[in-house]
């Protein structure tokens, strides 16, 4: 089978190609396409696999394309991970929020509404050609905000686009080794959106052995929620946010931490990713060392922010998640008929009641041949409800605004978003963000 990874220049795609080349299945992808508008990291990342591969005889040959149109071409999958604006685009979202004492943070609040402006369009052209050259194909969406993104795409795709995340994934395996249980063996009871949901329910060996973990103190502490939530919310609420969260329950500590830091974690991706792939032009022959080295150093500082300046994110914390694992488990079930279970970003239809039908959630699924099936889910208490609700009517209000090339939608989106106090902040952000990404302002004229 043909992979396309779409954003092939991108630092993390090694870790899908490595899940990939994991896959012994007796049908599984043979051939991976890399496309990038960047030829310099393409030509980077496609070094990285092909170091990769000399030490897997068995591995899937490498492509590496700037044309969309032939990375697509007989594709089975297309893993979608593209970036718009580059990490400099993404700084810009960051610090027009910030300098004005708002959440700067990629995919939460009003960062995340730009880059979602500025991405739709470009993600919908790739639904468009998706569509017309391999519309058997199915698309797994990692490309940011990724709920936003994979319900813009599947208003061309349908239910063949599909939304991963590694952080409800990374939150459940993480409270069941605290239980002392097989992550393995364990189900989830999880609902909400991407990067805003909750873990409700935790299963093992026919009971539900989440409670055990919150009504203990001790436990709560040794996983990231605990510590970074404290075990007195997490009681409070009954259940254990995803670590996104952290953004809408402690604003204003969040904003404290990240304007006094020297850096955004944008500034500080930006500069680590120029040192890599100029190093990597400069001697091609490391490119697979420096990789590994970069990428250890950027997952322990992966939400950094959110804890104390000498506290360390564990190894146990860092190797929770695994969205390149999950594309792969996805791939397999549908192509190989291996039915698995997985949290992903799904259309809802009646899955969370009080959502429209057509909105993307993130729930637990069955996977085969025929997809994705979304599982039942336990309602949403108040609170959490009407906070989805006001979040996903934003990003809907983000789509239309993007697609309608709207700047008055795109100002309601804005001023909605909860975390934006005043309708006037809605103004400034949006001038400014227009002011700082001139494609923006083209877009919403």
């Amino acid at each position: 089978m043909k992979l396309a990874i779409l954003g092939g220049g991108g630092f993390r795609v090694p870790l899908v190609y490595g899940a990939v080349m994991g896959d012994q299945g007796s049908r599984r992808v043979d051939q991976v396409c890399l496309y990038d508008v960047d030829p310099g990291r393409l030509e980077a990342i496609g070094q990285v696999l092909r170091q990769l591969a000399e030490e897997h005889p068995d591995a899937p040959k490498v492509e590496v394309t700037t044309e969309l149109d032939v990375a697509l071409d007989g594709a089975d999958f297309v893993f979608s991970a593209i970036r718009v604006g580059g990490l400099e685009g993404r700084t810009a979202d960051e610090r027009v929020a910030l300098d004005l004492g708002l959440l700067g943070q990629e995919t939460t609040g009003p960062g995340g509404l730009a880059y979602g402006l500025r991405t739709v369009p470009a993600a919908l052209h790739v639904a468009e050609r998706v569509a017309a050259i391999c519309p058997r194909a199915w698309v797994i969406n990692f490309t940011n905000p990724a709920g936003m993104i994979t319900e813009a795409m599947q208003a061309v795709l349908g239910n063949r686009v599909i939304g991963i995340c590694d952080s409800p994934i990374g939150l459940g395996r993480r409270a069941a080794r605290a239980l002392g249980h097989d992550p393995d063996r364990a189900s989830l009871g999880y609902v909400g959106l991407n990067h805003l949901g909750w873990l409700n329910g935790l299963g093992y060996d026919g009971r539900d052995v989440l409670q055990d973990l919150i009504a203990d103190d001790q436990l709560l502490a040794t996983i990231e929620e605990g510590r970074l939530f404290g075990a007195e919310w997490i009681q409070t609420l009954g259940c254990i946010p995803n670590e996104y969260l952290y953004y809408y329950y402690f604003t204003r500590d969040a904003v404290t931490s990240i304007r006094g830091g020297a850096e955004t974690r944008g500034e500080f991706l930006l500069d680590q990713q120029r040192a890599f792939y100029d190093a990597v032009a400069a001697d091609p022959d490391s490119a697979l060392n420096r990789w590994r080295q970069v990428r250890e150093q950027r997952d322990s500082t992966y939400m950094k922010e959110t804890r104390g300046e000498a506290e360390e994110r564990d190894d146990a914390d860092i190797a929770g998640g695994g969205y390149e694992g999950v594309a792969v488990a996805i791939m397999a079930a549908i192509a190989r008929n291996e039915r698995s279970t997985m949290i992903l970003n799904v259309r809802n239809g009646s899955t969370v009641p009080g959502l429209p039908a057509d909105a993307v959630v993130e729930v637990p699924c069955t996977v085969d041949a025929d997809g994705p099936h979304p599982l039942a889910t336990a309602p949403l208490a108040g609170h959490q409800l009407g906070l989805v609700q006001q979040v996903k009517a934003v990003e809907q209000l983000t789509i239309r605004a993007a697609r309608d090339h709207s700047p008055r939608l795109a100002l309601q989106a804005l001023a909605l978003h909860p975390l934006v106090d005043s309708v006037t902040t809605a103004r400034t952000l949006l001038t400014n963000y227009k002011s700082r990404h001139p494609d923006l302002a083209d877009l919403l004229r």
